[in-house]
């Protein structure tokens, strides 16, 4: 071979592994969103600051339907679920009764969800390369949901199904529950129902060894006991998987 070919096989060669190098690292998640609640559920996203845009930040979802999303690499954000909304026919104001982003259409476009509202929340990609995820009920409770990864590197992180498959509403403690017409639709957080530092984790008690859990979030954590359920509930809330996909369902059949 000459020296000429030999040096053009360097480049093509060095060419492929650039390439392929983009390829890998630019390959994205797939998010498969479905409902299975008996009403209809009205997903909404949230990009984190700096991160690249989805292609959708809010969308309708029958019962039984599903939608698949195509989440860029090194995402981080948020999704939840909307209930109760419903379009005005004459001014065209799109509204929520729970997990409302205030946008007045069904596309939050960059707003997050008004609490009590139930939370999954997603960084992809980060420490580590580890897709860090969680199920949260800091800012409160208003739909089932489920966070289930599939195709996860084996014995890669602590790569299980996380989230809150219990119908909370018709349960939450008084102090704590949203109702319409009579009917518990929501169920806040003891930080958004009394505002105090203690609750809060806020102020004296913004460190984890001030801020405790409480009677409230220990009813979340008993029945929920993978979800957060207060701002410092790392130890048994937190989520890491390598290379996986991801099945976020409303209203998950019992585990």
């Amino acid at each position: 071979m000459s020296k000429f070919s030999k040096m053009g096989l360097v480049k093509v060669s060095s060419f492929l592994v650039v390439i392929l190098f983009l390829i890998n690292g630019a390959s994205s998640t797939t998010f498969t969103v479905v409902n299975q609640c008996n009403y209809t559920v009205w997903p909404g996203l949230l990009s984190g600051a700096g991160t690249a845009p989805l292609s959708t930040t809010g969308f309708s979802l029958n019962t039984s339907e599903s939608r698949v999303i195509s989440i860029p690499a090194s995402w981080s954000g948020r999704i939840w679920g909307r209930t109760l909304c419903n379009q005005n026919a004459t001014t065209g104001k799109f509204t929520c009764v729970t997990g409302d982003c205030g946008s007045s259409q069904i596309e939050c476009s960059g707003a997050g969800a008004n609490p009590p509202a139930t939370l999954a929340e997603f960084t992809l990609n980060g420490s580590d390369n580890l897709d860090f995820f969680d199920v949260s009920l800091v800012d409160g409770y208003n739909v089932p949901m489920m966070v289930v990864p599939r195709g996860g590197a084996n014995g890669v992180g602590k790569c299980n199904a996380t989230g809150c498959a219990a119908d909370l509403n018709g349960v939450c403690p008084a102090q704590l529950k949203v109702t319409v017409d009579a009917v518990a639709v929501a169920c806040k957080s003891a930080c958004e129902a009394f505002g105090t530092p203690e609750y809060c984790c806020s102020g004296a008690f913004g460190t984890p060894d001030k801020c405790k859990p409480s009677e409230y979030s220990a009813f979340f954590k008993k029945a929920c006991p993978t979800a957060y359920s207060y701002a410092y509930d790392d130890g048994t809330s937190l989520f890491t998987c390598s290379g996986a996909d991801y099945i976020i369902t409303f209203c998950p059949p019992p585990r």
